[in-house]
């Protein structure tokens, strides 16, 4: 049994290495010399960047560049690092306990599980050559089914499963992508953008089908999948299926416990759960004071990032509150780029309007949404087209008015030398929508972008 030695000043175990994990762990590091931190982790040896095993696959990275921290820096900072499952938390005595029946007690226990993917109960779900994409050995077992793989079925319309069709055909494998909605990822994205990427994704050669849900994965005769059927009554022959439909809380194995679990793990804004000592951060966390345009529970790279650091700040006892701040995301649907900023919607509340702009080329947009009320701006949406993330903030924050940020709209155009600007279609298609006369009275120099940002 790993027991706390005398000379550490408290000794605080956390179970996941993710973004989550160690962030805390790294936050603990600089605030308390003497604790000893433990990250308990069954996935991988060392913290790797999640978001880069579609470029593992693609033969841009090997695993060790996607570890943001040389294999040193671990013992240099005093971070122990242990490979090992935990299978049961006895929150009483403070003890954890291994798939290999060793103990591990703590003083102080970090939560950072992260995300399991979704199963809705499909026959075959659990054979083999069935899987998503999430964890390490789910990128092992796409690499395992990849040679000579005559085709993959994708199931599910969000961000990981056009990652997964993008793999896949990145090797030249067919792809066939079963997404039950109208058009690609419709509930998150507004009816013209989820248009763009749907016709973006059948221009790669991705054999998209709409409104279109799985019914069940067959099976060869020895355990493996041979094909997936469809509701419509098609069968597709096929030798890996991705399942990609969502993700929920990696929390089933603590249902029975005294944590209080809704969908996830409930924290309040110190990312404290209802047990003394024990905190949840990451994609597990449930917040129970939401802000207004926030979820309770946020499965983002930066949001777990942000939670490791204020949760180190509430271990050591320098009391932080956990905030958010402006919503934002970014992906990459094949070549389109995509960022969004702020409350933009695929069903927008009644006090919502928008400026949607697009490009002749049918590939770039860009949608500001304001309150029809009040004439603030609350979100922008980009497809294919940068903007800069503090000069949108800034606006945000701040509830400019929706003309003001039109006038001011070159200086948040990323990267005025080598793309060109946006600006005045873009006003002139708000005009013309509303009748009104805006007119640009920014620049794109950086100067004055700078000026903007630092203005009292």
């Amino acid at each position: 049994m790993l027991k706390k030695p005398n000379n550490y000043s408290m000794h605080i175990a956390i179970i996941g290495n993710g973004i989550s994990g160690i962030t805390t762990a790294r936050y603990l590091r600089k605030l308390d010399p003497n604790a000893r931190v433990t990250v308990i982790s069954s996935e991988t040896d060392h913290f790797f960047s999640r978001t880069a095993l579609m470029y593992i696959y693609m033969g841009h990275m090997g695993f060790k560049e996607t570890k943001p921290y040389e294999d040193y820096f671990w013992d240099k900072n005093r971070i122990d690092l242990k490979n090992a499952h935990i299978q049961r938390i006895d929150f009483n005595e403070k003890m954890l306990h291994t798939q290999t029946n060793e103990q591990i007690s703590y003083d102080k226990l970090v939560l950072a599980l992260g995300s399991s993917p979704n199963k809705f109960g499909w026959p075959g779900q659990d054979l083999k050559g069935v899987g998503g994409l999430y964890f390490y050995q789910d990128l092992e077992r796409m690499e395992q089914y990849s040679k000579g793989l005559q085709r993959a079925v994708i199931v599910g319309g969000g961000l990981i499963g056009i990652e997964m069709a993008e793999m896949f055909h990145s090797r030249h494998i067919p792809v066939t992508f079963l997404v039950r909605e109208t058009n690609y990822w419709n509930a998150v994205l507004p009816e013209e953008e989820s248009k763009m990427v749907s016709r973006e994704i059948i221009k790669n050669g991705i054999d998209l089908r709409l409104e279109t849900e799985l019914k069940e994965i067959l099976d060869n005769g020895n355990g493996t999948c041979k094909a997936a059927v469809t509701n419509k009554g098609e069968t597709i022959e096929c030798g890996f299926v991705g399942l990609t439909a969502g993700v929920h809380p990696n929390v089933k194995w603590l249902k029975d416990t005294e944590l209080e679990i809704n969908r996830g793990i409930k924290v309040n804004a110190y990312l404290e759960t209802n047990i003394p000592g024990v905190y949840a951060v990451g994609d597990c966390a449930e917040q129970q004071d939401v802000q207004a345009g926030r979820r309770p529970i946020e499965a983002i790279w930066y949001t777990g990032r942000m939670m490791g650091e204020i949760c180190a700040y509430n271990i050591m006892g320098k009391q932080k509150s956990y905030d958010p701040g402006i919503w934002f995301n970014s992906a990459k649907f094949m070549d389109i780029e995509y960022q969004v900023y702020g409350a933009v919607s695929g069903r927008p509340p009644e006090h919502h309007a928008s400026l949607y702009w697009e490009h002749e080329e049918g590939n770039k947009s860009v949608r500001i949404v304001y309150d029809k009320n009040t004439n603030e701006v609350v979100g922008f949406n980009l497809m294919g087209v940068r903007f800069r993330h503090e000069v949108c903030e800034k606006w945000l924050r701040e509830k400019t008015d929706m003309k003001t940020v039109l006038s001011q709209l070159k200086l948040a155009e990323f990267d005025p030398e080598f793309y060109p600007s946006f600006a005045e279609p873009i006003i002139s298609a708000y005009n013309k929508q509303t009748g009104s006369s805006v007119r640009s009275t920014a620049s794109r120099k950086w100067n004055q972008v700078f000026s903007f940002l630092h203005k009292a």
